[in-house]
């Protein structure tokens, strides 16, 4: 929990957060998944893969051993790497909302399941790394896959104790990521996870836009 007035940093995540990557993500899954002869017709099962680690996400849905399921991701990125990291945009508010909180004083920092180097680029091509004090995610072979080890690295960048930051996200993975860390979670409504997902993952609010986030933070 946040002591009042004790806030320094605010973490975010990227996919279903700040940005929408739902083109770029659902189409790199059935290029990775045509390889092993699945044609994924369902929607609801592509768009799950927003926000989960890949290797989590097509073991669930496609019982993929460790070794299958690494294989799916190295296809995954053939294409995401190129063309699919593009295929996103941003949230209407959230590059403004980066900016407001940069100028009050806050550090911020990117903590998304993303591999970093992505994460990166995508910023930087959409103009949010100039708000942002750190850009931090898993490394490509793997180090820092869990949503905690991110968060907690986040954190480490920063300099900041756990109860001088807050995390917000989209995902269930985000809201017990930053806990098991000891950071309080905020939910956004408008990402890939849904309102209940969010409560029973114990997030302490959820906002429905930028400017409700913008207003919940100034009372802190």
């Amino acid at each position: 929990m946040i002591r009042k007035n004790a806030l320094r940093a605010v973490l975010f995540d990227l996919d279903g957060t700040l940005t929408d990557p739902r083109e770029g993500i659902t189409n790199c899954i059935r290029y990775a998944l045509s390889a092993f002869g699945i044609e994924e017709t369902d929607e609801d099962v592509l768009t799950s893969f927003i926000g989960p680690p890949l290797m989590e996400s097509f073991t669930r849905h496609y019982g993929f051993s460790e070794e299958k399921a690494r294989a799916a991701v190295n296809r995954y990125r053939e294409r995401f790497s190129t063309v699919g990291l593009f295929e996103n945009r941003v949230y209407p508010g959230a590059a403004d909302a980066l900016r407001q909180l940069k100028q009050s004083g806050l550090l911020l920092a990117l903590a998304t399941s993303k591999p970093w180097v992505y994460a990166r680029k995508i910023c930087e091509k959409y103009a949010l790394s100039e708000s942002l004090d750190e850009i931090c995610g898993p490394e490509l072979d793997g180090t820092r896959d869990e949503k905690r080890e991110v968060i907690a690295y986040a954190l480490r960048r920063l300099n900041v104790r756990a109860e001088q930051a807050l995390m917000v996200g989209d995902r269930k993975h985000d809201i017990q990521g930053a806990h098991a860390c000891g950071v309080a979670a905020w939910g956004v409504s408008f990402g890939y996870g849904s309102v209940q997902e969010l409560r029973e993952a114990g997030a302490e609010r959820i906002v429905g836009s930028f400017d409700e986030l913008l207003a919940n933070i100034q009372s802190l």
